[in-house]
C-alpha cells in the first residue's frame, strides 16, 4: 500500500448522499435518535444516530500555565470524570465563541480576555453528529457574579492543574475524557509551539 495523499492536504472529504427516508427514532431532553436510509455506492443502508445539537468547551489556562479541569458525575459511564468546561450549542443562532465565552462563566465563574480557537472534532462519528468547537481561553479573571447550579453541577469539583501534569494522566489512561484529551493535548501542542 503505497501512501498518496499529501499530508499538506489531509483533510475530512465530505460526501453528498441522497437520503431515501429519515425517521424520528427517538425525542430526548437533550438530543433525538434518528434512523436514516441513504443511498451508498450501488444500495442503500441503514444507521441509526444521535442527532446532537453540537458544543462547545473551552481550555482555560491561567499565567502559571496550569489548565481548568472540573470533575463532575456523569451517569453513562457511571463516574465523576475531569472534564474541561462545556456546554450545548442549543441557543438558537449563538455562535461557537459567544457560546464558549457564556459556558467558561457558567461552569466556572470565569471570563478570557484573549480567545482563540483550538480544535474542532467529531466526538463519535460511527454513532451521532455531534461536533465540539474546543476553545483556548487566556487572560482570566472571575466574572462579577457567580452562577447557580443545578443537578450534576451541584457538586462540580474545580482544580487548576499543570498542562504536563494533564497530558501524563491522559497518556497514562488516568483520565479519559474524549474532549478533556483532545483539548489538552491539541492545547499543549499550540503552547509548545508558541515557546
Amino acid at each position: 500500500m503505497s501512501n498518496t495523499t499529501d499530508p499538506r492536504g489531509l483533510a475530512d472529504e465530505h460526501v453528498d448522499v441522497e437520503v431515501v427516508a429519515s425517521e424520528l427514532v427517538f425525542a430526548g431532553k437533550v438530543w433525538d435518535v434518528r434512523s436514516d436510509t441513504v443511498r451508498y455506492g450501488d444500495g442503500e443502508i441503514v444507521r441509526q444516530y444521535v442527532d446532537h445539537t453540537g458544543a462547545v468547551a473551552i481550555v482555560a489556562v491561567d499565567d502559571e500555565g496550569r489548565m481548568l479541569l472540573i470533575q463532575q458525575y456523569r451517569h453513562p459511564i457511571r463516574r465523576r470524570d475531569w472534564e474541561i468546561p462545556a456546554g450545548l450549542l442549543d441557543i438558537a443562532g449563538e455562535d461557537p465563541a459567544t457560546a464558549a465565552r457564556r459556558e467558561l462563566a457558567e461552569e466556572a465563574d470565569l471570563e478570557a480576555s484573549r480567545w482563540e480557537p483550538l480544535v474542532s472534532i467529531y466526538t463519535t462519528p460511527g454513532g451521532n453528529d455531534e461536533i465540539v468547537h474546543v476553545f483556548l481561553a487566556r487572560g482570566l479573571s472571575a466574572t462579577t457574579t457567580a452562577f447557580a447550579r443545578e443537578e450534576e453541577e451541584r457538586d462540580i469539583r474545580v482544580e487548576w492543574i499543570a498542562i504536563r501534569d494533564v497530558v501524563d494522566a491522559v497518556l497514562e489512561g488516568r483520565i479519559r475524557n474524549g474532549i478533556l484529551t483532545a483539548g489538552a493535548l491539541a492545547a499543549a501542542e499550540r503552547l509548545r509551539r508558541e515557546a
